[in-house]
């Protein structure tokens, strides 16, 4: 939890790499974690910084700003042929703004908790750069090739993560007298080669590089096996309507009020598949400012509901549905209301469970003003 206001800083998000090992048909920075784009999880991670400038490899305008739309102060560059290249090109960006602190963070770590933030720009108060590190806990060695040369010394071995905190002046001026290797391993290789400090911080253990393959499949491909929705409907009760619930037209005195023909069951329903399968809710997908849904069978926006769970692979297990009411009656009709609700949702009879219930004549239930519905829908894999 950050309690006090940061100081200000810009952001770079390094987007440039290829990221083939992930097993993605596009650069991994642009591949779905968790619903969303990595490159997106990065900067939505990064909120208090004035502007975030992201690196992207040639070609990627297109992807990278689908990925990014929306996002407020966001500057596409293109990064280089080493991630050195792409961080400098996007240094040199900003300088006409010469930010005083600069985080620069990889696209491939999405997680990105806010006390680290907190903790980088803390370091730099007295720093040119802070890093935040993991300790290594494993045994580790030194090898050549698959032949153990000899051990190491854990104690005095750091996990390095990102994002990577400096002092503006000091990174740029250490990125441009670079002459190192073609691709420095991180930033703060660079500025300690500039002979200045780098302070190391606490990091954290949800700030893992997404690297490989199996990253995405624990997180984007393996879906729980079962998905649970819930709906809530009201709608008044008024003379001269005609009362449907669940697809069944009911005798009565009132019907509902409404732009459909306000079957407040089948309403909650459709909510409560929506809502398991992830689909929005029903007003999304029947406004009722459209003409077209104007007296329409409610019967239509379930079959629709259902139809949008089996595009995204799920299908319907059982429905639960509460009608709240002081009247009509719903015993005498709720098996004729179980067994169409079955067929609209092409379950078997004991899937569909239709109850009632009042509420003691009080509120607008209780006086007879509307009729009230709740249902919860279970979802599971289609085979």
């Amino acid at each position: 939890m950050v309690d006090a206001p940061l100081p200000p800083f810009t952001a770079i998000i390094v987007a440039a790499g290829q990221g083939l090992r992930a097993g993605q048909p596009f650069p991994k920075q642009f591949a779905s974690w968790r619903g969303k784009p990595l490159v997106r999880h990065a900067a939505e991670a990064l909120p208090g910084a004035d502007r975030i400038i992201v690196a992207i490899p040639a070609g990627a305008e297109d992807i990278a700003s689908q990925a990014l739309a929306g996002l407020p102060r966001i500057t596409l560059i293109t990064g280089g042929e080493t991630r050195q290249e792409s961080v400098l090109r996007a240094l040199e960006a900003i300088e006409g703004q010469a930010p005083e602190r600069v985080l620069i963070h990889d696209a491939a770590r999405p997680d990105l908790p806010a006390e680290v933030i907190v903790r980088l720009l803390a370091g730099l108060d007295r720093n040119a750069g802070a890093i935040p590190v993991l300790p290594v806990v494993d045994s580790m060695i030194t090898a050549a090739g698959d032949m153990m040369l000899g051990d190491a010394q854990r104690e005095t071995l750091r996990r390095v993560q990102t994002p990577q905190a400096f002092r503006f002046a000091d990174i740029l001026a250490a990125h441009r007298s670079w002459n190192g290797p073609a691709d420095a391993g991180d930033d703060a290789q660079v500025l300690r080669a500039a002979n200045r400090d780098v302070v190391l911080v606490e990091g954290h253990e949800r700030l893992k590089k997404l690297t490989f393959a199996e990253d995405f499949v624990a997180n984007t491909l393996s879906p729980p096996a079962v998905r649970t929705g819930t709906g809530f409907d009201v709608h008044r009760l008024v003379a001269g309507e005609d009362l449907w619930l669940c697809g069944v037209k009911i005798d009565h005195d009132k019907g509902l009020a409404g732009h459909s023909d306000a079957d407040v069951g089948l309403h909650a329903v459709v909510d409560a598949i929506l809502g398991a399968c992830a689909r929005g809710d029903i007003g999304q997908h029947f406004p009722p400012s459209d003409p077209r849904w104007k007296g329409a069978p409610s019967a239509r926006f379930v079959e629709h509901a259902v139809a949008l769970a089996a595009e995204a692979g799920w299908q319907v297990g059982n429905v639960d549905l509460t009608l709240i009411c002081e009247a009509p009656k719903i015993g005498p009709h709720r098996e004729a209301m179980q067994v169409r609700l079955a067929q609209l949702l092409g379950v078997a009879l004991d899937c569909v469970s239709v109850k009632a219930t009042t509420t003691e004549r009080l509120g607008f239930t209780g006086r007879g003003e509307g009729i009230a519905a709740q249902a919860v829908a279970t979802l599971t894999r289609i085979p």
